[in-house]
């Protein structure tokens, strides 16, 4: 049967995950991509994964936990960038780094962790998906929506134009907060499927794919989205079949997209320009009262 991947509870289970992954790692990589911020989920990652190591230590859920600490990262992050001078990169990059080693740290002196849960997190597993899993996932996808849809004005004004936004009145750190929170909710709604280490090519890659066919922010945002959500479907799906590690797999595909999509922009932008030549050269501009001159004209 075609459908058959569809029977087993875990590739049920897997799929709901990846389908809220697809939605909300794009709807909120967009507002990454704005700010010029595009590797910052690969940061929240290494922090998430000292939440990871603690959840097993603590023997709570892992999710959770890593919900916890990355958003506490994110908003250490946002404050580095705020207050840190020349060596706020150096902060950053301790942080990145003492995350990871702290997580890799903690699940080894768990009891019920080891290294196939560890690299269940960093790649993705689509076995490993609980129901739990999928309720805290369902539950923190639904923030990253509300987020990214009710708040598409403010945020895309602020992650465009800092300037701008806070001459018009908008809570700009606030704003900009929101967006480092909801960017590390993010990444622990994906580390289920996507893991840790590539999560952040899944906010990156399908945007920057729709950029190139589209021009409206509005455009981007959907077109994202749709790109996020066929690559995690069609790489969960994949996976299953040719079991193949699913995270590598979706990025592989999304990289695909990206490059296919590169290929049509420059013929598309060839066509549209020409479109508009002859468009332009088909309208005439005729003042009032003005005399148009005839070929037959005698002088």
């Amino acid at each position: 049967m075609m459908l058959e991947f569809l029977n087993p509870p875990f590739m049920q289970r897997a799929l709901i995950a990846a389908v809220l992954v697809g939605i909300t790692a794009p709807a909120i990589g967009i507002y990454l991509v704005q700010r010029r911020q595009a590797l910052m989920g690969d940061g929240i990652g290494h922090i998430a994964m000292t939440g990871v190591g603690l959840g097993f230590l603590l023997s709570t859920s892992p999710v959770w936990m890593a919900t916890a600490v990355a958003v506490a990262g994110a908003v250490v992050m946002e404050l580095i960038r705020w207050y840190g001078h020349t060596r706020g990169d150096l902060a950053l990059a301790m942080l990145f780094y003492g995350g990871m080693a702290g997580g890799v740290m903690l699940i080894n002196l768990s009891d019920t962790g080891s290294n196939a849960n560890l690299t269940s997190y960093l790649f993705g597993s689509l076995a490993t998906v609980s129901e739990s899993d999928v309720i805290a996932i369902c539950v923190l996808a639904a923030f990253v929506v509300l987020v990214t849809v009710g708040l598409r004005r403010q945020l895309f004004a602020v992650s465009q134009d800092e300037e701008f936004a806070r001459v018009s009145g908008l809570p700009v750190r606030v704003l900009n907060l929101l967006i480092a929170v909801t960017a590390a909710v993010t990444v622990t709604v994906a580390m289920r499927v996507v893991g840790l280490l590539l999560v952040s090519a899944l906010m990156v890659v399908p945007v920057a794919a729709a950029q190139q066919i589209t021009k409206s922010f509005k455009v981007t945002f959907v077109l994202a989205v749709v790109i996020g959500t066929a690559v995690t479907l069609t790489g969960t799906v994949t996976s299953y079949y040719q079991d193949v590690p699913p995270g590598a797999t979706i990025v592989l595909l999304a990289i695909a997209v990206f490059v296919a999509l590169t290929a049509l922009a420059a013929p598309l932008a060839r066509r549209r320009a020409r479109a508009s030549e002859t468009k332009g050269a088909e309208c005439t501009l005729e003042v009032p009262g003005a005399r148009r001159e005839r070929d037959d004209v005698q002088v």
